[in-house]
């Protein structure tokens, strides 16, 4: 069975996949013969919801869908050994908003000079050499402000014209310490990163896995999750459910669009990541990341959700250009990428696929 799933896995790719870059059958690793890939997702329940009775729900609802669940458990914000503040993992897990806001220092970000001059009236050269221009973790702790309060810090400057977007999910803005100007990235991020790194917080996760004949990746998340915002989701979705039912489930306040309750990956290569991330699992031996590791492509770079060409003439978002694929459809959309990003080494091992984080 696990042969003949192989070879419908790679007939369904090679209809997508151009013909020098088809993907091949899994190969033995670690002495074992990988089964082929099925759909496979990471799904949590959001610190604000994590109960006994939404960890229920949930449970109820992925295993009632058909999904089996391969492990599950609580990551703790200050554990020892499972620090979501201390390793950043849900740094990672939003990377493309907290990579400006929490990881990359200042000098190393894009800023462009002669925009910021004209917006702020300041070089920011001069501002980098005087150490004003800081993350925004950083700037909380400069100015003595919360999670919280840097929201509403945020909120004041953007009323008052002092933020500018420098690029997609980046910004900047200027917050006064005095008669002293502070320029931070993306702190409207602080306030999120707040709610998974309070102490004695927790995730409930769920890494799951289903035959995509069975559930299309695309009703997984808008049927059976629901979409972000929980109260357009379907009644029978887990959001929509968590939405109705937030008094009985113990939840503090009604659910909205940021605390809505359950994330889940948006495709099998978002699971994959996130699976990484999370649980430190090892792609070679996961089924779909031993054939991501086969097209040849720098997976440390490919998993932060890098900017990459779609066409000669269009590029964007590599993780928007995957979302609600099927496994299959997934693994040789992941093959045309790397076909345009590098169609010399297309098929070869261990090729850095881009030079710039999004």
């Amino acid at each position: 069975m696990a042969a003949l799933s192989t070879l419908v896995l790679l007939a369904s790719a090679s209809a997508f996949a151009p013909a020098a870059h088809r993907l091949r059958a899994p190969k033995i690793r670690g002495g074992s013969e990988l089964e082929a890939a099925k759909n496979s997702a990471f799904v949590f329940v959001k610190p604000h919801a994590v109960t006994a009775p939404t960890i229920d729900l949930v449970r109820e609802k992925l295993e009632g869908a058909g999904l089996s669940i391969l492990s599950e458990g609580d990551i703790a914000s200050e554990a020892a050994s499972e620090d979501i503040d201390s390793k950043k993992l849900v740094d990672q897990h939003y990377y493309a908003i907290a990579s400006k806001a929490t990881i990359t220092p200042p000098a190393e970000l894009a800023v462009p000079e002669a925009t910021f001059k004209e917006f702020f009236g300041e070089e920011w050269s001069d501002v980098l050499a005087d150490g004003r221009a800081m993350t925004a973790i950083d700037a909380c702790k400069n100015l003595g402000l919360s999670g919280a309060e840097m929201d509403e810090a945020w909120g004041k400057a953007k009323g008052a014209g002092d933020i500018i977007k420098l690029g997609g999910g980046f910004y900047c803005g200027k917050l006064m310490k005095g008669d002293t100007a502070t320029y931070t990235f993306n702190a409207f991020y602080m306030s999120m990163r707040d709610r998974f790194t309070v102490p004695g917080g927790s995730i409930h996760y769920f890494a799951v896995e289903w035959d995509a004949a069975t559930l299309k990746w695309a009703d997984f998340r808008g049927k059976l999750l629901g979409p972000t915002d929980p109260a357009a989701a379907p009644a029978d979705s887990i959001r929509g459910l968590i939405f109705s039912q937030w008094e009985s489930l113990g939840l503090a306040g009604e659910p909205n669009t940021g605390d809505n309750g359950v994330h889940a990956s948006a495709s099998p290569f978002e699971g994959l990541a996130e699976k990484m991330n999370w649980l430190e699992t090892n792609p070679a031996e996961d089924a779909f990341g031993a054939q991501v590791l086969d097209l040849g492509v720098d997976l440390k770079a490919w998993t932060l959700d890098p900017v990459v060409a779609y066409s000669a003439d269009d590029k964007g978002s590599l993780f928007d250009a995957l979302e609600d694929m099927d496994v299959a459809d997934c693994a040789a959309k992941l093959a045309d990428l790397k076909a345009l990003a590098d169609p010399e080494k297309a098929v070869g091992v261990g090729t850095p696929l881009f030079g710039k984080k999004k």
